[in-house]
């Protein structure tokens, strides 16, 4: 359980993601690589023990693609920004930050799909995650822990999912887009 393990046990969890990531990325029939977590039975979770899931898909999610398309029509009309850089800069001046570390802010979005509904993103600018750099691992481990921590310690071990949204795989650049976690 995230919460508990010591800030090198999360940074292992995200190196294996991003290894798994890595493995499978370059497979031409893999178009989008998915990386969440159910905890809790009421979250989906359907075995007892902790994991995380990997989804290496042939075809973009559709929300993924909503995604890119957002952000893409943002970057256009915007003369080449990105929303997701906007939103880390105003999110920070806002009653829905949560906090931010070196590295990752961490906040309640605007107009949540649901409660208590939290995003993680770089404040650096990279649309794939696993470009992830080594010493960002530590600084996403713990503001993951920290976030998660914090549900636990107001909801007592809850049931929640979180996604890692990424650009994808599928061999074409994203300038627009901005990897983040969503929980």
């Amino acid at each position: 359980y995230i919460p508990i393990m010591s800030d090198f046990q999360v940074r292992e969890i995200i190196c294996a993601y991003v290894d798994r990531v890595l493995a499978l990325k370059d497979d031409p029939k893999i178009k989008y690589v998915l990386i969440f977590k159910n905890h809790g039975r009421a979250a989906g979770a359907s075995l007892l023990h902790p994991h995380s899931q990997l989804i290496a898909t042939p075809m973009i999610p559709k929300r993924i693609l909503e995604e890119l398309q957002g952000s893409r029509f943002f970057y256009e009309n915007t003369g080449g920004c990105c929303v997701f850089c906007e939103l880390v800069d105003f999110e920070r001046n806002t009653e829905r930050f949560v906090t931010e570390n070196k590295d990752f802010i961490a906040f309640t979005p605007y107009a949540s799909t649901f409660p208590f509904e939290v995003w993680i993103l770089p404040k650096r600018h990279e649309p794939d995650f696993s470009k992830i750099k080594d010493d960002e691992r530590t600084t996403f481990a713990q503001i993951l822990k920290d976030i998660l921590g914090r549900l636990d310690k107001i909801f007592g071990n809850p049931p929640f999912n979180y996604v890692i949204h990424t650009a994808p795989c599928d061999g074409h650049e994203y300038p627009f887009f901005h990897w983040h976690l969503e929980i």
